[in-house]
């Protein structure tokens, strides 16, 4: 596989910032790239250090892919090493676009007191933090832009109200709970100038679990694979809310909510408390105005912070998988977001449809690896 690094800078522009490819590298000596579905990922490039690398891998700088058109990396960290008998070295590191909106925090309060659709209220919570700002114009992120929307959790509408939370952590709490992702990629907006979009998604079931896609299947019956790991943990595992909004005593406002189709009971319940009390009835309006919502809106503002903050149990499989199967191609038949089917029939184990939460490429002088993160 013949892969090479895309670099791009960004600069001051007339418009804003400006998103130009300034030089490419194909000859790093490893390379770590690491989608994941729930969190911005991250990557780390290993390369030669001489004058041109070290002009080219900047902090600040966009690194891409030539075979990877939705990821894209802005470099965080860059660690030189000199030694004169192994030669110079350079360790470039950072995280995907995502990360980006983790400079930013929520602010002021931003209220949903009719319902909308996640799709909507993520995007006007980046619209109003980094595009076209609330407060100070300086708090905007250059470049960037309001991308797709894809994917039926999207759809799900909601009322919420959220403030002084970080944007990039709020957000992949709210994919946790639908279903979803974030990512943010360049695109290109005019010969030569790229932009940075947001864009919403969800991944597609290809477990044996479903009849419209061809099943996805990794087991070692079918030789692809090559190590597997399994992990369950419920030490942490809470599935019901018990929310406390505004208000004292007898006065407080409260709310209840759960996961699951069924009220948890017995042994299988797990409880935990969530202090809302920064929710308020009363909503500042745009134009200053004030609106109070009714208690029925305000219980499910509630509820809805409940559900941020129930904690799922820790059932996750690592596994290092064939690179080279015929059966399946990543990128093509499958990626990050979808789910498939996870086998060890040596010991019985099936996982019929799990998550494949993270990928986990490597190039070295070994060649190509593949290690898939998946999760019920």
């Amino acid at each position: 596989m013949t892969v090479y690094l895309e670099i791009f800078q960004t600069a001051s522009a007339e418009n804003g910032l400006g998103v130009t490819l300034t030089g490419i590298c194909d000859t790093f000596s490893s390379l770590i790239w690491d989608v994941e579905y729930f969190s911005p990922g991250k990557f780390e490039v290993y390369v030669s250090a001489n004058a041109d690398t070290i002009a080219l891998f900047r902090r600040g700088n966009i690194v891409g892919r030539s075979d990877d058109k939705r990821h894209y990396g802005i470099i965080e960290g860059v660690y030189l090493r000199t030694d004169a008998e192994n030669g110079d070295y350079l360790t470039i590191s950072g995280r995907f676009l995502m990360c980006l909106l983790s400079r930013r925090i929520i602010t002021p309060t931003l209220s949903f007191t009719a319902y909308r659709t996640y799709g909507e209220i993520v995007q006007t919570a980046v619209q109003k933090n980094c595009i076209t700002p609330w407060t100070a114009a300086e708090r905007g992120i250059p470049s960037l832009k309001i991308g797709t929307v894809s994917g039926e959790c999207w759809e799900i509408k909601n009322v919420l109200q959220v403030s002084y939370e970080n944007l990039m952590d709020w957000i992949y709490t709210v994919c946790r709970n639908i279903g979803g992702t974030a990512n943010i990629r360049l695109r290109e907006v005019d010969t030569g100038k790229y932009a940075m979009f947001l864009e919403l998604s969800q991944g597609t079931d290809r477990s044996i679990m479903q009849r419209e896609n061809m099943p996805v299947v990794f087991s070692d019956a079918y030789d692809n694979l090559l190590t597997y790991i399994y992990n369950s943990d419920y030490s942490e595992y809470r599935n019901y809310a018990y929310i406390y909004g505004e208000g004292e005593g007898i006065r407080r406002q409260s709310a209840a909510c759960y996961s699951g189709e069924e009220t948890p009971t017995g042994l299988s319940r797990y409880e935990i408390y969530v202090n809302a009390s920064d929710l308020s009835q009363t909503i500042r309006n745009d134009d200053g105005s004030e609106t109070v919502v009714s208690e029925s809106e305000y219980k499910e503002m509630l509820r809805e912070r409940g559900t941020e903050n129930l904690v799922a149990p820790v059932l996750s499989s690592e596994a290092t998988i064939v690179t080279e199967s015929h059966q399946f191609v990543y990128g093509k038949d499958y990626q990050v977001g979808d789910f498939v089917t996870m086998q060890h029939t040596g010991y019985g184990i099936q996982i019929p449809r799990v998550r494949l939460v993270g990928m986990i490429e490597s190039f070295d002088s070994e060649g190509y690896g593949l290690t898939p993160v998946v999760q019920e």
